[in-house]
């Protein structure tokens, strides 16, 4: 046979290019653990197909569990842009505030085990720092309530790039600086990134290890969780997604001050199984750490997640947001995350014995909420997802009460500095701290005898300082011829590592 040997040439040419392009293309076609899902989830890949082609994350990888068995895991685009390592079911994530749910299985180990009473102060189990009781007694702030985020802290979010110029400042002195108790406990529902900070210390110091090493070997190790850590262990450290900002550019690594609220790392695989734990799933190589009455009372809900006035049917427990009446029926546990580079998403329908875990290596409006979403609707058609509402704020018309000059202190934990509010009629509010110039405050609103708003300002303290500009937020109650409550500089960048927020207490009486 005759053989045309330009044609070969070309023929195996092409079929370099090919091969070559099937090896660095992204896993948006077809990944190594798709054979372990099934077509139900089709619809769900292309969903995962257009944000990953319009740029709306670099990966994504999924995992769904129900009834006992994993029956879909896998892993969509690049885990590293930079380096082409494709995403899988095993690739491993940052899981920003899923870390949470870790943080609460790891300190009820040492609840079942008498070492911890959910109902004490937590300031007993602390060290020398203790909580600072602005708006209520700190002895009111109970491990529980610290644990379902109505002990009165306030959100808190501090940032450091690693091996930069600011160290990361130890657990005592985060609560030094930030300890403050800003609405009385047990009264409201404030979501507290250092009330977990706290209890991943407070688990430290009751067990007599790091807090690392505490979550490895009380929960990890236990579970059979051999993707997931505290940071970045060497071992992990070729298997670890890359986080990208909002412009698609790898971040630096970075650390937190509350580490107990968002530094483990999972992938999905890992993740599921974590959830099937909670489910009561018994899997055969995971150790028994808690008892299901233990389980059961994580997943509790002892306060409702809406404000103190409101009722919206939804609440928080040890760990978990408890979905208590939803409209479709189903009663869930979940917990979401995000941060810089960071959206992640475990729901649990424990009455179809149904998990699903999402994992983004990049933050867009809470982008791993609706993929999750999108899973469950295609498991349960009567499911519905639930809309995170955004109040359009309205006109502000101050109380008689309110208007006049109000002086007080501001109090850091730098020091006293002297503020001043004025509101007059027909006009915004205006706030002078210490001697800065006075700022309008915008977004003005006052409900429920909270006035509310934004302002420019200089807290005094350095933390604030080292950020690329912030603004100032302002919650404070109206007590009689008092306003107090917590200010907050929280950055102006968007998705950066400089985003967070900082609380310290301010006090003014009418004059």
């Amino acid at each position: 046979m005759k053989i045309n040997r330009k044609r070969g040439r070309y023929s195996r040419h092409l079929l370099c290019l090919l091969l070559a392009a099937l090896v660095s293309a992204p896993q948006i076609y077809a990944s190594p653990s798709r054979g372990k899902g099934n077509d139900r989830f089709e619809s769900i890949r292309e969903l995962i197909r257009r944000k990953l082609a319009d740029g709306s994350a670099p990966s994504i990888s999924v995992a769904v569990a129900q009834h006992g068995k994993i029956v879909w895991e896998e892993g969509f685009g690049w885990a590293d842009r930079e380096k082409k390592i494709p995403a899988t079911e095993n690739t491993v994530y940052s899981l920003a505030s899923v870390s949470k749910p870790f943080t609460a299985t790891g300190l009820m180990t040492l609840v079942q085990a008498g070492k911890i009473d959910l109902d004490k102060p937590i300031d007993d189990y602390l060290g020398e720092a203790k909580l600072k009781g602005w708006a209520g007694d700190a002895r009111q702030a109970t491990v529980r309530r610290v644990a379902n985020h109505s002990s009165g802290l306030p959100l808190h979010a501090q940032f450091f790039v690693r091996n930069g110029p600011y160290p990361v400042p130890s657990d005592d002195e985060t609560i030094r600086r930030y300890g403050n108790i800003v609405t009385v406990p047990g009264q409201r529902f404030q979501y507290s990134n250092i009330a977990y900070g706290i209890l991943g210390y407070v688990a430290s110091r009751v067990s007599g290890q790091s807090y690392a090493d505490f979550m490895r070997d009380a929960v990890f190790r236990k579970l059979g969780l051999t993707h997931t850590s505290v940071d970045i262990p060497p071992g992990l450290a070729a298997s670890v997604a890359v986080r990208y900002d909002e412009k698609g550019m790898p971040i630096p690594l970075y650390d937190s001050d509350h580490p107990g609220a968002c530094a483990v790392y999972s992938s999905a695989h890992d993740l599921i199984r974590f959830g099937m734990f909670h489910l009561k799933d018994h899997l055969a190589d995971q150790a028994a750490i808690l008892s299901d009455a233990s389980i059961d009372e994580m997943h509790r809900s002892t306060i409702n997640t809406g404000k103190a006035r409101t009722n919206n049917g939804n609440g928080y427990g040890v760990g978990w947001g408890v979905g208590d009446n939803r409209a479709d029926g189903y009663h869930t546990l979940a917990h979401g995350g995000g941060m810089a580079g960071v959206s992640t998403e475990l729901i649990l329908v424990p009455s179809e014995d149904l998990a699903v875990a999402v994992l983004i290596n990049a933050r867009d409006n809470d982008s791993a909420y609706p993929v999750a979403n999108a899973i469950l609707k295609v498991l349960l058609p009567k499911w519905q997802m639930p809309v995170r509402p955004q109040p359009a704020p309205a006109p502000f018309h101050p109380d008689a009460t309110l208007l006049g000059t109000w002086r007080g202190t501001l109090h850091t934990y730098r020091g006293d500095v002297p503020a001043t509010l004025t509101i007059l009629p027909d006009s915004e509010p205006q706030v002078k701290l210490g001697t800065g110039l006075a700022s309008l405050l915008n977004q003005a609103q006052f409900q429920d005898g909270e006035l509310t708003g934004q302002a420019w300002g200089d807290l005094g303290i350095e933390d604030a300082q080292r950020r690329q500009g912030y603004t100032l937020s302002f919650g404070l109650d109206l007590r009689g011829n008092v306003l107090s409550g917590p200010v907050s500089a929280g950055s102006v960048a968007g998705d950066s590592v400089n985003r967070g927020a900082l609380t310290q207490w301010l006090e003014l009486k009418k004059q």
